[in-house]
């Protein structure tokens, strides 16, 4: 119990407890305080019948609240699961039905989206509101707050049980529950101080959204595992972004390259003091070395990092000593993780060669909630098989040629192509269509529908498909570009041909 991620915060009330733990816009919290707040929130979920390993859903920003949640579910041995916000409400219902919680957390700003939901079939019992004008049924989160014991909740947990669950899209592009153990995030923690300068007086900001593992555990879950102070922003703005590094002395940031490029962008960044940074991390797509050397000019050094949601995400980092010299590479394993790059006979490659990624270590996922042969396919002996196609050069750094299947990365989105197909292929005029991911500069990648037409004598342009598409995905899902063939490429096997799509995108 002395490790599981509820202990990190008791730890540092007793060792530190007025050391600044969470800052989320007016209101700041020490380590006790913050302590006292998850302590009496997991004593209320308790009090409305949440049991060990009950899911508790959640729809929320970056605020105080997504954290505490998070915590208290872990101190109480509960399962958190932290759902997109961007999701459309059909979206939303599919992972409430996928991983059946009787209870959802939910912000106000959420509010039209969740009362569709209590339309909609599903095994939830009791919705709990952040904010001042909850539904009148629901609980309110700071009235079951102010009501509860601050004392530790005295629950048996362990290391190996899950206190984490993050959707992630698949092939099918159905969701799936990556469950994440308590021994996962903390090893990840770990990985991350011995590789980065983390210091227990940094102070980061979490702009990305925290129900990504990127937002959630590059920084966030690390830098309080370590005892510094985090700063929450529920919604991204480069100039505010500028602004916090100045006033607050922000130290580390981590940021997708869509973030960064933003914040490079803003007309008068001269103006503010970023001196604070130590230390900056891109990942979620490949970082343009333009932004790399625009704050390594600056004298800040610039890592990237690559992780996926099943490795809790740390995989691999790029130091800043490197990222010039070996840009287009994602770096070297961390310490207490092991990569291979093998053949399709489990053989490692030579150097130079393309295999496939695998991953083995503490930090790798349980598998998959309720998908036991999605979870045989992709772990083996104790490896986590990533479908990423990669190599390594002389020097052991590691370089992915092509990502999982046809996978889409918008400003650190990702998108599955057959996900947004599936949707497409709703609407009665469309006969057929392939989505695929162009350059864009501002978002790194965007996505494009190649189409045919069962009637072509009817028009269909890029606003019919966005109203069409309007509600049934997420907005960054839908396309920017189409194209109207008269047939889909394909092989003789009739499979089409996404490599030539892929090309002419890029020419």
């Amino acid at each position: 119990m002395e490790t599981t991620v509820g202990s990190w915060i008791t730890k540092h009330a007793k060792a530190d407890p007025d050391r600044m733990a969470l800052i989320s816009h007016e209101k700041r919290f020490t380590y006790e305080e913050f302590n006292h707040r998850v302590n009496r929130l997991g004593h209320a979920l308790i009090s409305l019948g949440v049991r060990k390993g009950d899911r508790v859903d959640a729809l929320l920003f970056n605020t105080n609240e997504i954290l505490e949640s998070m915590f208290a579910c872990a101190k109480i041995g509960a399962i958190f699961v932290p759902i997109n916000f961007r999701l459309s409400v059909e979206e939303v219902h599919y992972i409430v039905q996928d991983s059946r919680p009787n209870h959802f957390i939910y912000d106000e700003r959420m509010k039209a989206l969740v009362d569709q939901l209590r339309e909609m079939k599903s095994s939830i019992l009791e919705y709990v509101h952040v904010g001042n004008n909850p539904h009148e049924l629901d609980w309110r989160y700071e009235q079951l707050i102010v009501n509860a014991p601050q004392t530790e909740p005295v629950i048996n947990v362990w290391t190996e049980d899950i206190h984490m669950m993050m959707y992630t899209s698949g092939t099918t592009g159905k969701p799936k529950g990556a469950m994440l153990s308590h021994g996962n995030t903390l090893w990840n923690a770990i990985n991350s101080i011995h590789a980065s300068p983390f210091e227990k007086s940094d102070i980061t900001l979490s702009a990305a959204p925290l129900f990504h593992i990127g937002g959630m555990s590059v920084f966030t879950t690390p830098l309080i595992y370590k005892g510094g102070t985090v700063i929450l922003d529920d919604s991204f703005d480069p100039e505010r972004t500028l602004q916090k590094i100045q006033e607050e002395n922000i130290t580390s940031l981590f940021l997708v390259p869509a973030m960064w490029q933003a914040i490079m962008n803003v007309e008068n960044f001269e103006d503010y003091d970023i001196s604070s940074l130590r230390f900056c991390v891109s990942g979620g797509a490949p970082c343009p070395i333009t932004v790399i050397t625009f704050f390594q000019d600056r004298g800040i050094p610039f890592y990237e990092g690559f992780g996926l949601t099943e490795t809790a995400p740390f995989v691999s980092i790029l130091d800043e000593k490197n990222t010039l010299r070996k840009n287009g590479s994602v770096g070297k394993e961390p310490m207490h993780t092991r990569v291979r790059i093998v053949n399709d006979y489990n053989q490692d490659v030579e150097t130079g060669e393309v295999g496939e990624l695998i991953v083995k270590g503490p930090n790798v996922m349980a598998g998959y909630w309720n998908k036991p042969e999605e979870t045989r396919r992709v772990l083996k002996n104790g490896w986590f098989y990533t479908g990423d196609l990669a190599k390594f050069d002389e020097e052991g750094f590691i370089y992915i040629v092509d990502r999982k299947k046809d996978m889409i990365i918008t400003g650190g989105e990702n998108v599955y192509p057959i996900e947004v197909e599936q949707a497409l292929y709703r609407h009665p005029n469309i006969l057929e269509t392939a989505v695929v991911g162009y350059p864009d500069e501002e978002w790194g990648e965007s996505v494009k529908a190649v189409i045919a037409l069962k009637n072509s004598e009817e028009t269909l342009t890029l606003q019919d498909i966005h109203d069409f598409l309007e509600g049934k995905i997420a907005r960054f899902k839908m396309p920017r570009k189409i194209e109207m063939v008269e047939e889909l490429p394909r092989n003789a096997t009739g499979k089409v041909l996404k490599t030539k799509l892929r090309q002419k995108s890029h020419s």
